[in-house]
């Protein structure tokens, strides 16, 4: 069967493939095409989203480790979160970007209640309202549990097989995002969140949670 010709009408197939151009020249366009959906996408990019521009033959994971080494050096990188990949600033120069007042403030709205509980769902989750009092030993308010909903740091989990089968409550994919983490088995021990001072804090900011969590994890991949 004849293929049918595309019309001028019709808009151009996008080749993924790449497959008439040399392998070399491929590859390169393949890393090409990852930065610039890393650098225009808002939110971490799953891996669906690149396999769309490379085609399924092509290593994501080797493509991005091709990337990161030709990023060696500059100041961002690309790195893990939420089980995608996204554009980061190194820490190392977080006080240039605060200093030059350049980028909006995206401090987390969290009091110091607010903040405690988020600390105790992500480290116990799935956790129910009353686990929560219980770990913090003072009654925690569905007001802010209610408020942290609704900054997209926690949600429903599944029904607690306790009476009365209360909802649980686990951390979103918002939470990885916000705080730069791919799975939770990146969260740093509890010790760790005090000594950087996060715990007992009067409100905290992303880079501020952001540093710490990763000075943690370097701490934890220099011990092993």
């Amino acid at each position: 069967m004849a293929r049918r010709k595309r019309t001028d009408a019709e808009p151009p197939i996008f080749d993924a493939e790449l497959a008439d151009m040399p392998a070399d020249l491929r590859w390169c366009e393949w890393m090409n095409r990852i930065e610039a959906v890393l650098f225009a996408a808002p939110k971490p990019v799953d891996r669906e989203a690149l396999v769309r521009v490379v085609g399924r033959d092509a290593s994501i994971d080797l493509l991005i480790d091709d990337i990161r080494e030709a990023l060696r050096g500059k100041p961002y990188d690309v790195v893990s979160i939420a089980g995608g990949w996204a554009f980061r600033t190194r820490t190392a120069y977080a006080d240039a970007i605060a200093t030059s007042a350049a980028v909006p403030d995206r401090a987390v709205d969290l009091t110091q209640n607010e903040a405690m509980v988020l600390v105790s769902i992500a480290y116990h989750q799935p956790v129910t309202r009353a686990g929560v009092s219980e770990i913090l030993g003072r009654e925690v308010s569905r007001d802010v549990i209610g408020a942290l909903r609704d900054k997209n740091m926690i949600t429903a989990g599944p029904r607690s097989p306790t009476a009365g089968a209360p909802f649980t409550y686990v951390t979103t994919k918002g939470f990885l995002e916000h705080f730069g983490l791919d799975t939770l088995r990146e969260l740093p021990g509890l010790n760790e969140l005090e000594d950087s001072g996060l715990i007992g804090s009067a409100g905290v900011s992303r880079e501020y949670m952001s540093a710490a969590l990763r000075a943690a994890d370097d701490a934890a991949s220099d011990g092993r």
